[in-house]
């Protein structure tokens, strides 16, 4: 039987933190959930949960929300789940400074911060997993997704240093790497769309018309899309594995792309990915 652990889960209010949260507490793990917005908080505290409010982009909330959790769990975290993060649409040279820096201060270095405070009470443990929810974005780049990219490109540089630097301390390093899943998240990156980028005077602008249609798309807006669960799979295996993978993939497009990275020139997949 898998011992059960202590599990911190970020961006717990919807999609794929939410399940996970739910799978892992059915499965009689000790589930702390946390959310970004107070309301999200109450209402999962209302579902049962023990929940923590805890903003990636605010080093004084990741601070807080760490120490209150350890106050919580006794000082024990067997396991962490960075999966909060969101995702700024834009052309790279319609994206400011300001706005790559705030898209890299959640899902880059706040989950960053939040991963080096957990780390020594791993090592005090003498065991932990560490999971990274990424993105196929990290394995390959699409075009109007820059500032994506380039956080999930940055996260898996840090996930792999990170896991050469612990080996041997009985902490585990896991990336999940998924397609298109049925969450809000293309919501979201409509609503950072609308606010961050002057569609209007760019030089993109035909093309930002087409790719607003796909962002307002409910429901799966390409095929291969799977629900939040297919992703909640992999992080259960992560966790209670013996010997958990350093790699999950997950949809078709992100096995097929990981494929092909590795085969085609990149000219080639330059020519893929430009019609993708």
């Amino acid at each position: 039987m898998t011992p059960l652990k202590t599990i911190l889960i970020t961006g717990c209010s919807s999609g794929i933190g939410y399940n996970a949260a739910v799978a892992l507490k059915s499965r009689g793990h000790h589930v702390i959930a946390s959310a970004r917005n107070p309301d999200d908080v109450a209402r999962l505290t209302q579902q049962g949960f023990t929940a923590l409010q805890l903003d990636l982009a605010d080093s004084l909330s990741i601070q807080q929300a760490v120490k209150k959790m350890l106050e919580l769990t006794g000082g024990r975290c067997d396991a962490l789940f960075n999966n909060g993060a969101f995702g700024q649409a834009g052309a790279v040279e319609d994206v400011s400074r300001e706005v790559l820096r705030y898209q890299f201060e959640t899902n880059v270095f706040g989950t960053h911060e939040l991963t080096n405070l957990l780390v020594p009470v791993m090592r005090e443990q003498g065991q932990g997993r560490i999971i990274y929810n990424s993105s196929v974005l990290g394995l390959v780049a699409m075009r109007y997704r820059g500032a994506y990219n380039a956080s999930k490109f940055a996260l898996e540089g840090l996930a792999d240093t990170l896991r050469l630097e612990l080996y041997g301390t009985g902490i585990h390093i896991s990336l999940i790497e998924p397609g298109p899943i049925l969450t809000n998240f293309r919501k979201n990156s409509f609503a950072l769309y609308k606010k961050n980028i002057d569609a209007e005077h760019s030089v993109h602008k035909n093309t930002y018309q087409v790719m607003e249609e796909r962002l307002q798309t409910e429901g799966a807006a390409v095929i291969f899309t799977l629900p939040a669960s297919a992703v909640t799979e992999k992080v259960i295996h992560a966790l209670e594995a013996k010997r958990p993978k350093i790699r999950y993939y997950v949809t078709l497009p992100t096995y097929l792309f990981a494929t092909l990275k590795r085969f085609l020139p990149v000219s080639w997949l330059d020519n893929l990915l430009r019609k993708v």
